[in-house]
């Protein structure tokens, strides 16, 4: 039989992270772990840090006219820096803006067009439906003419499936290829992976950023990213605020009743 001081002896333990003096007592023995830190203070420096972005960068996506809009806001040295830098951003743009719309092209030209161009940066490729009930093709036909619009730098050429493969899949349209320094890229069959029906430019946004077609920090993804997320916050409000005058309604109905 054991010594009795080399006996373990079972100690109660409610709770081995509470602030008691039992605790601590047990602590100073070895008997429970010494208490992890606690996480509020790096979550808050983290919320400081988040916040202080934001507000240093406020003004990221804006464009000339809205920047002039917050003359009366915001100082005019800081509204001045983003003004040139604006101006720098758009008179880059403009001089490699050599495209602006969508290329259909034929099989004999895709080598040319599509391939050999891709040297030169990255082509975007819509291979379409032959049928018109194609819903997903004629949605990306209309994306495609925006992006095509938006990022005149970019090329974006549209060919028909069928056309461009011998027997290619009429369910596998459309059919996304991105080509860079004559090789594919990225391809995405059919637009499931992105929204179905409801792909928008947010989602042609995302991919220009994931294939390097455009920084991440592009005014105009930065943009449409800012005016989807202020939509998302009104369609919130307005659904809050609903709710609470149906509430109202139905409290007053009960006031009817009694």
């Amino acid at each position: 039989m054991a010594a009795p001081a080399d006996q373990r002896i079972a100690v109660p333990i409610d709770d081995p992270n509470a602030d008691t003096e039992w605790n601590e007592i047990l602590r100073k023995h070895g008997v429970i772990p010494e208490k992890p830190p606690s996480p509020t203070p790096m979550i808050e420096e983290a919320i400081v840090e988040a916040r202080r972005l934001a507000h240093e960068n406020r003004l990221e996506g804006k464009d000339i006219d809205e920047l002039d809009e917050l003359e009366d806001e915001e100082d005019e040295d800081f509204l001045e820096q983003y003004r040139q830098r604006r101006l720098k951003e758009l008179s880059s743009l403009q001089k490699k803006s050599v495209h602006g719309s969508v290329y259909p092209i034929s099989k004999p030209e895709y080598s040319r067009e599509v391939t050999e161009a891709s040297q030169a940066g990255p082509v975007f490729v819509h291979l379409t439906a032959s049928l018109g009930t194609n819903v997903e093709s004629r949605v990306l036909s209309q994306l495609w003419r925006q992006a095509a619009q938006e990022y005149g730098e970019i090329k974006f050429c549209e060919i028909r499936g069928s056309q461009a493969i011998e027997n290619y899949p009429e369910r596998n349209c459309p059919t996304i290829l991105v080509y860079n320094k004559g090789d594919i890229v990225k391809q995405i069959v059919t637009l499931m992976t992105l929204a179905g029906p409801k792909t928008s430019m947010l989602d042609i946004d995302n991919l220009l950023v994931e294939v390097g077609a455009v920084p991440d920090n592009d005014m105009r993804v930065v943009k449409r990213r800012r005016e989807a997320e202020d939509n998302e916050e009104e369609r919130y409000m307005s659904r809050g605020i609903k709710s609470s005058s149906d509430r109202a309604k139905r409290d007053d109905d009960d006031d009817d009743w009694d």
